[in-house]
C-alpha cells in the first residue's frame, strides 16, 4: 500500500488562469473530437469560464510546488468537481485520488464531475473511487456521480 501523501492548498489567483487554461486546453486536444466541435468556440467558454470563476479555483501544493488545480463549487444541490488538473510533472503519484477523496470528505452532498470517455485512466479512478456512471453524452463525455455520504 502507498504512504499518505500530504498535500496543502492556497486559492488560486489571476496568475493561475493561463496554466489552468492550458491544462483544460491539453485535455481537448488529447480527448476531445475536434471535428465534432466548434474548437476556438469550446476554447473560449473555457477561457472566459475560468477566468470568471478563478477566485473560487484551488491550487493543490505537493512538496511546496504547485501540482495542480481544481474547482469544487455547489450546483444544483450537489457539489461539482470541475477542472481538477494535475501537472504532467506530479502525476501517477496519487495526487488527484488524494483530492478526490479530500473533496468527498468535504461534503455530505452528492459530488458529481464530467470526463471524457476516452481518458480511460481517470474513468477508472473516478470508478474505483465509488463514482457511477449518470449519463452518457454524445459528445463523448460521462456524467459521473458519487453520492453523498461522507
Amino acid at each position: 500500500m502507498k504512504n499518505a501523501i500530504t498535500l496543502t492548498y492556497e486559492p488560486a489567483g489571476a496568475a493561475d488562469a493561463e496554466a489552468i487554461f492550458l491544462l483544460n486546453k491539453e485535455q481537448i486536444d488529447r480527448y476531445e473530437d475536434r471535428q465534432a466541435i466548434d474548437y476556438e468556440k469550446a476554447l473560449t467558454w473555457v477561457r472566459q469560464k475560468i477566468q470568471s470563476h478563478i477566485e473560487a479555483y484551488t491550487c493543490i501544493l505537493y512538496e511546496n510546488q504547485k501540482a495542480g488545480y481544481y474547482y469544487f463549487h455547489p450546483a444544483n444541490g450537489k457539489m461539482e468537481l470541475d477542472d481538477l488538473c494535475i501537472l504532467p510533472a506530479f502525476q501517477n503519484k496519487g495526487i488527484g485520488t488524494a483530492v478526490l477523496l479530500q473533496c468527498c470528505l468535504n461534503t455530505n452532498l452528492p459530488v458529481y464531475l464530467y470526463v471524457f470517455t476516452a481518458n480511460t485512466r481517470a474513468v477508472a479512478l473516478y470508478t474505483r473511487l465509488g463514482f457511477r456512471v449518470r449519463n452518457t453524452f454524445s459528445s463523448g463525455r460521462l456524467l459521473l456521480q458519487k453520492d453523498g455520504s461522507r
